[in-house]
C-alpha cells in the first residue's frame, strides 16, 4: 500500500457521513394544493435554499481544508519517496562500481597466471 494513502484516508474518512447527510434531500415538498399558500411556500423554499447554500459554503471550506491537509501529506510522502529513491540509486551505483572492479580484478588474476 502506498505510504501517502493512509494519511489521505485518515483525513477524509471521518467526514464521509457528513457529506452523505448533507447530500440527502432536505427541502420542503410542494403540497397538493398549489394555489393556497404559494407565497408562503415560496418563501419557505427560498429560506431553505439559502440555508443549504450556507451549509454548502461551510462544507466546501471544510473540504478545502481537508484537501490542503491531504496535499501536504502527499507532498511529504513524495519527498520521503524521493529521498529513498536517491539513496537506493547511490547504493546501486556503488554496487555496480564494486562489481565492475571485482570483475576486472578477477580477469586480471586469471590472465596473470
Amino acid at each position: 500500500m502506498p505510504a501517502w494513502l493512509i494519511p489521505a484516508l485518515k483525513a477524509v474518512l471521518p467526514h464521509v457521513g457528513t457529506i452523505v447527510s448533507a447530500a440527502a434531500p432536505a427541502f420542503t415538498r410542494k403540497s397538493a394544493d398549489p394555489v393556497a399558500d404559494q407565497p408562503v411556500l415560496l418563501q419557505q423554499q427560498i429560506t431553505e435554499l439559502q440555508a443549504a447554500a450556507s451549509r454548502n459554503d461551510m462544507h466546501i471550506k471544510e473540504l478545502a481544508g481537508q484537501i490542503k491537509t491531504t496535499v501536504e501529506a502527499l507532498e511529504q510522502g513524495a519527498a520521503l519517496a524521493e529521498t529513498r529513491h536517491q539513496r537506493i540509486l547511490a547504493l546501486c551505483i556503488a554496487a555496480t562500481a564494486l562489481s565492475v572492479t571485482a570483475l576486472c580484478a578477477a580477469v586480471f588474476i586469471l590472465l596473470a597466471r
